[in-house]
């Protein structure tokens, strides 16, 4: 499992004395732990009779899962890296783009912009979009197929390319 992978990286990391790696991972752990506390409140308040032990089962998160939180994690670096540069602070935003490498290491390849491109192009035939307005259809097409293996903005972009 990702989660498994994760915490032996990071005592690899302790181990090494590599302080990004350890922040990153550390910080990745305790939101992944968040999220499988929310999701365990969920499941109890559905299934109110369930065993502690059914609970800690079915609150652990799948693989897939993780790399949402992954994911989420990215573009919350990608987003204070950009802030930062505006705000002059470069250093910062230096820091941001170092832990962001941390985290793409987990996340599956992403792809290419051609690949995108013929992605979002097939949307638009299978929705039958024709302007600006359909972009909400051609981006809830296309996202699924492009799940965590590419950034919502380029999509979007490409979206807004292709239809403008």
């Amino acid at each position: 499992m990702l989660k498994q992978q994760l915490k032996d990286n990071l005592k690899d990391a302790m181990r090494q004395k590599d302080t990004v790696t350890m922040g990153t991972l550390r910080m990745l752990l305790s939101s992944i732990a968040n999220k499988e506390i929310e999701k365990r409140s969920g499941i109890a308040k559905q299934n109110e009779n369930m065993s502690a032990e059914e609970l800690d089962e079915k609150s652990q998160l799948t693989d897939e899962e993780v790399q949402q939180v992954i994911s989420s994690e990215v573009k919350k670096r990608r987003e204070a890296a950009e802030a930062f540069e505006k705000g002059g602070r470069p250093e910062l935003a230096q820091n941001e783009k170092e832990e962001m490498a941390v985290l793409r290491k987990y996340l599956p390849e992403q792809l290419p912009e051609e690949e995108i491109r013929k992605l979002v192009k097939e949307a638009i035939e299978q929705t039958g979009a024709a302007s600006a307005k359909d972009m909400g259809k051609v981006m809830s097409a296309s996202m699924p197929k492009v799940k965590g293996r590419a950034d919502g903005n380029q999509v979007n972009a490409i979206v807004k390319e292709l239809l403008g």
